[in-house]
Parts: structure tokens; sequence; C-alpha cells
């Protein structure tokens, strides 16, 4: 053969590797087949679209934590729950949306849903689960819930409502992104699919996209996978592997964030310019008992409501932090902060909280660190 041709298949075979911790990293699109026959083999991979070594030990790994049978991988976690809510809604259904939701979510049924023939209904989350099902009418398809709430971390009843729903036929899916699948299991409590941004805790590292839905239904499963195809999704090898490696520590890390989370509440709790801090973990929270029954632990997510202020006293307080960064993101090892009452304009049920709603991440950091950057923030606000 021509020299060309030798150096296009030269060393194409697979030779055997050997046994290393973590799956291989396998880049590629076009999957080589054995045989014609295997060509429309759908038992076979045939296409590195459907995720090939590391994606499928991440869908295992992923699996094994969410209790479930199948799980979907998407390229970030808004894809997920989007891809999820395109692969089990068609026109003329209707969903049920905790008025809560991340604000991603809520755009995406205002914008896209809305455009074909889904209607959305934003439900309060102190709704009872009796009052919830008042709501449901024959259009209803899902209900969306996360708990705790974002922003305003409310908690919902979601075993209670979870079999409501399967008795009157409805899907329930949940963001459970807070939890990151190991403080909370929703397909134990009866949901039918639950979401993450693997993006946030199993990433860690604030340094990879990803989402993944799990499920144990065979035909919301078949669902996903359809819609996967119908759609493109797909992730990359190279990311996979982040976030598998990422998730191998996750249980390490995880009570870290709950710890330093925890510490820095009750601190804040009994400072003079902090009104109040919407925690579920702490004893007085309003969501506490239904936090204690269903969760086994807490992140670094929380809360944070200052006494009556000004906007420049906010910007003041956040502008002071050095520690803190200002990022919308989180779940990383780094602690972050952001003022949330301009997304608080979009809920449909107002929310007056008394005073600035600030979000922090608390992070894998000392806590008399992060204490006295907090600090620093609030001398700043109270001086402006």
């Amino acid at each position: 053969m021509n020299e060309e041709t030798r150096l296009i298949h030269a060393a194409a075979e697979p030779t055997s590797m050997p046994r290393v911790v973590n799956p291989p990293i396998q880049r590629g699109s076009t999957v080589l087949l054995p045989n014609a026959a295997a060509l429309y083999d759908d038992d076979q991979i045939t296409y590195g679209i459907t995720g090939l070594a590391s994606p499928a030990a991440l869908q295992r790994a992923l699996a094994e934590m969410e209790g479930a049978s199948d799980v979907t991988l998407y390229p970030s976690g808004l894809a997920a729950i989007t891809g999820a809510l395109l692969a089990v809604l068609k026109a003329g259904d209707e969903i049920l949306v905790v008025d809560s939701a991340y604000k991603p979510t809520r755009r995406f049924c205002d914008r896209v849903l809305a455009r074909f023939g889904v209607s959305t209904t934003y439900y309060d989350p102190a709704l009872t689960t009796e009052g919830l099902m008042h709501l449901v009418t024959p259009r209803t398809r899902l209900i969306l819930l996360e708990t705790p709430g974002s922003l305003t971390f409310e908690m919902q009843d979601v075993p209670a409502i979870a079999a409501a729903a399967k008795a009157r036929g409805v899907l329930t899916l949940i963001d459970n992104t807070w939890a990151a699948g190991l403080y909370f299991k929703p397909l134990a409590h009866g949901v039918t699919l639950s979401v993450q941004a693997l993006t946030k805790y199993v990433g860690g590292h604030s340094d990879c996209f990803m989402g993944s839905v799990a499920t144990t239904d065979p035909a919301v499963a078949s669902q996903l996978g359809d819609a996967m195809w119908d759609l493109g999704w797909s992730v990359s090898a190279d990311d996979a592997y982040t976030m598998l490696r990422g998730l191998r520590t996750l249980s390490t890390r995880l009570p870290r964030h709950h710890q330093n989370g925890l510490a820095v509440a009750r601190w804040l709790q009994d400072r003079p310019e902090v009104d109040r801090v919407l925690h579920p973990a702490l004893p007085d929270d309003p969501g506490h008992a239904l936090w204690s029954r269903d969760f086994t632990g807490a992140c670094g997510l929380f809360g944070v409501v200052l006494k009556p202020s000004s906007q420049r006293a906010v910007y003041a307080f956040l502008d002071a932090l050095k520690l803190f960064g200002l990022g919308f993101s989180w779940g990383g090892y780094e602690s972050l902060a952001i003022h949330c009452d301009p997304q608080l304009k979009h809920r449909a049920i107002p929310v007056d909280l008394g005073g600035p709603l600030l979000r922090l991440h608390v992070g894998l950091e000392a806590v008399e660190d992060l204490q006295a950057d907090l600090e620093r923030g609030l001398a700043a606000w109270r001086s402006a």
C-alpha cells in the first residue's frame, strides 16, 4: 500500500489495554461495526453520540447513586430539564411548575413550550398536596418540583405529591441539584424523573457543564432515549470523564459543604444586620420538618435576608467581599454570592421578604476566613 494509505490505517486496530482505575477516554464520532448485519442493529452502539466508554461509565455510576434503571446525559443542567420536558410533552398538554423553580426553566416554559402549544401554570411552593391536586386538569401531563426552591429555599412534600400525581396519571419531575443525588433520592420517593445539573456538585470544580435525567420507568426511559436522538443531544468523552472523576469524591466533599454551610448560616443568624436565614437544615426554618424526614444532609447553598436597606448598601456588601466570588453558578469548591431581588420579580406569586435577598454558596474554605469576609461585607453594608 501507498504510504499515505498506510499512515491512515496503521495502528488502527485496538490493542489490549492495561487495567487502570478509570475508564478510557474514547474520542470518536464514527463507530466501526464488525459486519454488515450490525450496521442497523439497535442493540449495538453504532454512533459515538450514544456514549462510548467514559459516558457509559458515568451513566452506570449515576444510576447506582440515583437508584435508577436508566440515566440520560445532556450537555448542561438546563439541557437536562428541557430535554426531559420535550421528551414527554406534546401540544395540548399542561404542566404545573413550582413558582420557586430555576429561572431558566421558567424561561423555557414561557418562551418555547408555549410556542409549541404546552401551557404552564405556576403554583405556590407553600401549597398543600391537596391544594396542588385541585390545579390538576385532564390536560395536566407533568408536575415540576424543586425542593428546596431556587433562591427562597421552600420545601415541598415530595413523596405525597408524587403519590397523588401518580394516582391521577400525572408524571413528576424534580430538579434535585441541591441534594446532588446524594442527600435526597427522588426515585425512591415515587418521582418519575430526577434531574441534576452535574455542573454543580458532581463536577465540583466549576470547570465542566453537564446534566442528567434518571428514571425507573421503562416507557419514560424510552421516550428520553428517542428524544436524545431526535434532538441530537450528546456529551463529550472528556467531559464525561471529568464528571465521573468528580462523582468519585462527591460523598467526601458534600459533607464539608454541609458542615461549612450550616456554620456560616448559624453565624449569620446572630448578626444584627440579618433579618433571617433561609436554610431548611436550620431547626427554626419552616421546611425543617420535611427536610429532616426526607433528606440525609444539606449542601452549601442558602439564602440570607438582610434588614431593609438600599440597593447601594447591598452592592457595597457584595463589592467588599474578597473570598466570596460574585457568580451565578455554585457547587464548586469556592464560595459565591449573588443578589437575588431582580430574579424575584419574575415570580407569578409576589414575594415580599421584607429586605434584600442574597444567595450564598459556602465552599470548602476555612469557616473562620469566610466569616471574616462576610464581616467585611457587613461593615461595608452598615457604612452605606
